[in-house]
């Protein structure tokens, strides 16, 4: 079993940032993608950002292309999304996850528990 950690949520201004962070542990499968995905409150999940393996390739949603980065560190089993010029509109909660070419919540073998990103205006 993976386990997913999310931490760096918290309250912000709009036009701040924030720094997520996703650590893995446990029993790891071989080169996970990772990615984030966001929910709202009466909301799906959204896809957010993925990042593969290597880290050579990355995806993005319109939504937050130009603004946020998905970075990865595989020394430390963990996934990063720094987040910049935040809008209220980007408050969720988000989350981590892993899997094979996780662009769709489908797609994610495992989840972390979410951490909370509020973006006051």
């Amino acid at each position: 079993q993976v386990q997913l950690v999310e931490s760096g949520g918290g309250l912000v201004q709009t036009g701040g940032s924030l720094r997520l962070s996703c650590a893995a542990s446990g029993r790891t499968f071989s080169r996970p993608d990772m990615a984030w995905f966001r929910q709202a409150p009466g909301k799906e999940r959204e896809f957010v950002a993925t990042i593969t393996w290597s880290g050579g390739s990355t995806v993005y949603a319109d939504s937050v292309k130009g603004r946020f980065t998905i970075s990865r560190d595989n020394a430390k089993n963990t996934v990063y999304l720094q987040m910049n010029s935040l809008k209220p509109e980007d408050t969720a909660v988000y989350y981590c996850a892993a899997g094979r070419m996780v662009v769709t919540p489908i797609n994610a073998a495992y989840w972390g528990q979410g951490t909370q990103v509020t973006v006051s205006s």
